[in-house]
């Protein structure tokens, strides 16, 4: 795993215990993978520790699992088709507060913070469709994020995954924050709290020989090879509590998490 991010294997979350609740239905309107085995729900992770504050709210191609206590989401999970990585719909910009999700902050929260209002769910990710760009900025997709790593490190990884998505036909992300106790700063009037660092994970569950990866940065310029930063699923799963990807089979989901070949994955794009 990084080197600069070993301690946090140890680390234990520091979390309020409020009921988990779902907001929202399963999303009929986004086409899913065209393959007799497509498997669901894979864009959910299973949180272990049940002190986890967690409201569930499904968007137009995301979903989110809000955490009301560090007024940013547990995680953020997607399916990312080939077909909707070269979408004609504009960036909207236009961040907003959705009410229904508890706790959720404005964007004025971040305003002369000192950091990013950061997407979990890139809004280049949404150009397929004009209601997933607009939801897309809701705040309960946002973390602070230093804008080195948002426009930086970040943002190559997020262009890999897009060009990752169209070679391999689709991906399921799930990204989000790492937490540690020492985490103690907030911003803005809600309070929102700052991560340590930031983590995704991606399987390409539909290949003849599937096969995942998982990242893992610190909320800070990230300097070098994005090779360095690289880890198995496996391994960012026991610093962050997740069960990721827990609906795929336990064959397929041993054989993809427990390594990782980053070479393979960062093999040049054939289409």
């Amino acid at each position: 795993m990084p080197k600069f991010f070993s301690f946090l294997a140890g680390a234990s979350l520091s979390l309020l215990c409020l009921a988990c609740t779902h907001v929202g239905a399963n999303n009929p309107s986004k086409t899913v993978h065209n393959s007799p085995n497509h498997y669901n729900d894979l864009e959910l992770a299973e949180i272990r520790d049940n002190r986890i504050p967690q409201q569930i709210k499904q968007y137009e191609g995301f979903i989110v699992n809000f955490n009301a206590s560090n007024r940013t989401p547990n995680f953020v999970g997607w399916e990312l088709l080939g077909s909707e990585t070269s979408g004609e719909t504009s960036r909207s910009n236009k961040f907003w507060c959705d009410e229904t999700v508890k706790n959720c902050p404005s964007s004025t929260d971040y305003t002369r913070s000192g950091y990013d209002r950061g997407h979990m769910f890139p809004a280049a990710d949404a150009k397929w469709s004009k209601e997933s760009m607009e939801q897309c900025f809701t705040m309960a997709n946002m973390c602070p994020q230093v804008h080195a790593l948002n426009s930086g490190a970040w943002k190559t990884l997020e262009e890999k995954e897009r060009l990752w998505a169209r070679r391999d036909s689709a991906l399921v992300i799930i990204a989000g924050p790492v937490y540690q106790k020492s985490d103690t700063e907030r911003i803005g009037q809600a309070g929102v709290r700052v991560p340590s660092g930031f983590f995704k994970a991606m399987i390409a569950p539909y290949l003849p020989e599937p096969r995942g990866i998982a990242f893992l940065y610190p909320n800070d310029r990230a300097p070098g090879n994005m090779q360095n930063y690289a880890l198995s699923i496996d391994d960012l799963e026991k610093i962050i509590g997740f069960d990721l990807f827990a609906a795929l089979p336990d064959s397929i989901e041993n054989q993809i998490e427990s390594t990782f070949n980053f070479n393979k994955w960062n093999r040049q794009a054939t289409r």
